[in-house]
């Protein structure tokens, strides 16, 4: 018994149980693209998977939608799909590998109930995988591993999954196999179903697969070279007695992770994943909030905004709060209260996405990703609820790395400068900081190509050119104290370094990490926080 749920579309069955929502993180180049085209066509949501490497219109991948995307090949912005395959729907959000959108990322991974690891099978872990595997350990979101390219030169499989067992500090379990690889590479053994997947056509994709009582059936030596038989069969044989089973209760517990070796470019065990998410992925888990966690099978609604996206559609100047069921069955048009402002709000005309597609929902459970179209209204971090009064905890906004003053070419555009720098903001693009003293929005991102995207934003979304000069600051801190002489005796003392952030809360700009280190130590009845709350 590997612990699969039960997953039959039928009276008993609850929707949520139903729900698989998970996302895909890498380092960046490691096929994470590639990988969530492939899962969309073995879903059937697809006909043919956009390659990021390719010209024309064939490069235009679904899942990356906007133009900065397309021209760099990289994914900057979270995207979300969902598409149905046999009785499980999937919620798959496919997040940015690169580190200077790791903010985006973090918050994506506030929303999902498992991920898929890519890993190329030349590389191993890098260091995006590093910083993205601390987020997943940090809310305890379980990992499958898909290890990439095996049809290229690749590293020993023993060595990747030393490094990676030693990495995530986990157990591991393969579920397929790859029999050799780059130019001796002749496909895969899928090592649960005792299937042989194997490279056909000048292309060189998967075929369907082939059932063998085992890989020492003598049939299999007709198909496969030798050389790479007799290693693959070494290699099954010593894996299959040094690594455990799959078992899906250890690895929704967070104990282990089931690995599979695969190629998403030539479509090698995309489908086996696809399964293995389907059988073996937690539905909906418990959510942490305030008074109480969420339980994912109450009958009222709730669910928290991880992600406000703008002009998604530029024709019609659209901006959309992706939001998180977490509990209760959504219906068209109903009311929900914004724990914000404490307002309601009826949900008139909510989304299904698929990437930049979009259909109507008319219906959603807890596990879904429904889009709210709105003018500003919500915002990162926002629970939605009815009934008892709830707040979804734990999406923060992180001290920036970067910063920069913004400079405007035509001061005749402040106004829209200004509008820009706040959706921005909202949507966590950037952050943005308002000196008491002196001129000049102060914008915080994480790595410089934040502010490249910022830049290209300005200009074709907002018709705003502008520039940056550099920031009076170093670092800066969120500012609080109980202590309200204290607060109030700091920010007299300091008022050309104190600012406001979007919401009104003062900020420290420190000049210097040696400064801040300093005035942490005088100011001991102060906290400078790194993080704050969103909600």
């Amino acid at each position: 018994m590997d612990g699969s749920l039960p997953i039959a579309k039928d009276a008993v069955t609850p929707e949520w149980m139903r729900r698989r929502t998970f996302a895909i993180i890498a380092h960046p180049d490691a096929g994470k693209t590639t990988l969530t085209e492939r899962l969309l066509v073995a879903g059937g949501a697809l006909r043919m998977a956009g390659q990021v490497k390719a010209r024309g219109e064939r490069r235009r991948t679904q899942s990356d939608w906007m133009e900065v995307e397309q021209k760099r090949g990289i994914s900057i912005t979270s995207s979300v799909m969902t598409f149905e395959a046999g009785e499980t729907t999937f919620n798959l959000l496919d997040t940015p590998g690169h580190q200077d959108f790791s903010e985006d990322t973090y918050r994506t991974l506030t929303a999902v109930d498992s991920a898929v690891m890519v890993i190329d099978a030349a590389k191993g872990i890098e260091s995006q995988t590093l910083k993205l595997l601390e987020v997943c350990r940090l809310r305890d979101v379980p990992i499958t591993v898909f290890i990439n390219k095996v049809d290229r030169e690749a590293r020993d499989p023993f060595s990747l999954l030393d490094e990676i067992g030693e990495t995530l500090a986990l157990d591991l379990s393969p579920v397929t196999w790859a029999l050799g690889s780059g130019t001796q590479f002749q496909g895969c053994w899928d090592m649960v179903g005792n299937r042989l997947i194997r490279p056909q056509g000048e292309s060189g994709t998967a075929d369907g697969g082939r059932s063998f009582e085992s890989l020492d059936d003598p049939a299999i030596e007709k198909l496969v070279d030798p050389s790479v038989l007799e290693q693959a069969r070494e290699e099954v044989a010593l894996s299959e007695a040094a690594y455990p089973p799959v078992d899906g209760q250890s690895y929704r517990d967070g104990h282990l992770s089931p690995v599979v070796f695969g190629s998403a470019l030539k479509d090698f065990c995309v489908p086996e994943l696809l399964n293995l998410l389907s059988r073996l992925a937690p539905p909906p888990r418990t959510q942490p909030a305030a008074p109480a966690p969420v339980q994912p099978d109450e009958d009222r609604v709730s669910g928290f905004v991880f992600k406000v996206q703008a002009n998604m559609d530029p024709n019609h100047r659209d901006r959309i709060a992706f939001t998180r069921l977490c509990s209760g069955k959504f219906t068209r048009g109903m009311k929900l209260k914004q724990s914000r402002t404490g307002k309601p709000l009826a949900v008139q005309n909510p989304i299904f996405f698929f990437a930049r597609e979009r259909e109507l929902a008319e219906e959603a459970f807890a596990g879904d990703i429904i889009g709210i179209p709105n003018h500003g209204t919500l915002r990162v971090g926002d629970t939605l609820y009815e009934g008892t009064e709830t707040r979804f905890t734990g999406i923060p906004d992180f001290a920036p790395e970067i910063l920069r003053k913004v400079r405007l070419d035509d001061p005749l555009k402040a106004k829209q400068l200004n509008r820009a720098l706040h959706d921005l903001a909202e949507e966590g693009v950037t952050q943005i900081f308002f000196p008491r003293s002196g001129s000049g929005t102060v914008v915080g991102v994480v790595g410089q190509l934040q502010l490249d995207v910022l830049l290209s934003r300005l200009s074709a979304e907002y018709g705003v050119t502008a520039g940056f000069d550099p920031a009076p600051c170093e670092t800066v801190r969120w500012v609080s104290s109980d202590d309200q002489k204290a607060m109030a005796d700091f920010l007299k003392k300091y008022p050309a370094r104190i600012a406001d952030d979007r919401d009104g809360d003062p900020v420290y700009l420190a000049p210097s990490a040696w400064d801040l280190g300093r005035v942490t130590d005088d100011w001991t009845k102060l906290s400078f926080a790194k993080t704050k709350e969103r909600g």
